[in-house]
């Protein structure tokens, strides 16, 4: 009659093979892993240098008119009721980057200096708040608002021409109406051309270039409309 004992001497021997061969096991998987750690941090290493040494992108706004003694305030009727409707610019100029013109003609789109806002806003918001300053006792309205505010006259201004050179001038030319909106007339339409330096020659310079463009534009703006609607002088 054989003994149950015999059975686990045969198995017995091979233990010691598994119990010297699992620990190799987990040391060529231990090594392997690091190898191949070691490999995707050798090639994720430039993908983060280069994140490191990308220019951080600059911002510009156009800056309104100074409601101060050096602005020039024109008289108007008490209580007009103006509004300014969104100013259109061209379509290649309608773009986070602020677009440059190289004597070749050319054009330059800046990668990392932008507008804040877009630039048709931008003009829009700039020539508003600058005829606020420049008729005082209007009261400028920015369209479309409520249509419900009688306007006595709406101002439209379509930017025909911007060029900008970094290394010289800014050329700016507009095509500008005023209209009569309860009559449905045309009150006013005109042409502006503006030159203006820039300097300092980058696009801080352009920025403020353009900001002092827009100021000469709203005075011209304010000055048709003042005429059209000044008091009566009295003798």
């Amino acid at each position: 009659m054989k003994k149950k004992g015999w059975m686990h001497s045969k198995v017995s021997p091979a233990a010691p093979d598994m119990e010297q061969g699992f620990p190799e096991k987990l040391k060529k998987t231990a090594v392997f892993g690091r190898i191949i750690a070691g490999l995707v941090f050798i090639a994720a290493l430039p993908g983060c240098l280069s994140v490191a040494n990308t220019p951080v992108p600059r911002f510009y706004a156009l800056r309104a008119a100074d409601d101060g003694k050096n602005t020039r305030k024109f008289d108007i009727a008490p209580e007009t009721i103006i509004g300014v409707s969104p100013v259109k610019i061209p379509e290649y100029m309608d773009r986070p980057q602020i677009v440059t013109h190289n004597q070749d003609g050319t054009l330059s789109f800046a990668q990392f200096d932008r507008w804040g806002e877009s630039l048709d806003a931008a003009l829009s918001r700039v020539l508003t708040e600058n005829l606020s300053v420049m008729l005082p006792r209007a009261n400028i309205e920015m369209l479309p608002g409520n249509a419900a505010v009688p306007l006595k006259y709406q101002v439209l201004v379509n930017v025909t021409r911007l060029e900008c050179q970094l290394d010289g001038e800014m050329v700016f030319a507009a095509q500008w109406s005023v209209i009569n909106p309860a009559e449905e007339k045309l009150a006013l339409m005109k042409k502006s051309l503006f030159r203006h330096a820039i300097a300092p020659h980058d696009y801080r310079g352009l920025a403020g270039a353009l900001s002092a463009v827009c100021e000469s534009l709203s005075a011209e703006i304010a000055g048709e409309l003042a005429a059209r609607t000044a008091p009566p002088k009295t003798e």
